[in-house]
């Protein structure tokens, strides 16, 4: 089941690749994209929410689940 998160402050497809890049590096993570004008990232897997947040926001952006 994937797990959405509102991510805010991407503004440019360099930001989208960002988060996804930040989302895939967390365990349990199959994919991850982000979209900035629907202000969501998906990821695929089993990881934990909390920490596919830290990650988000470790990279610069605001994210909640």
């Amino acid at each position: 089941m994937p797990t959405t998160l509102t991510v805010t402050g991407m503004t440019c497809e360099h930001c989208e690749q960002r988060v996804a890049d930040a989302l895939a590096g967390v365990d349990g993570v199959e994919d991850a994209t982000a979209d900035r004008e629907a202000e969501r990232a998906t990821v695929e897997g089993d990881a934990d929410a909390d920490a596919l947040v830290a990650a988000v926001e470790d990279a610069g952006y605001d994210a909640s689940a």
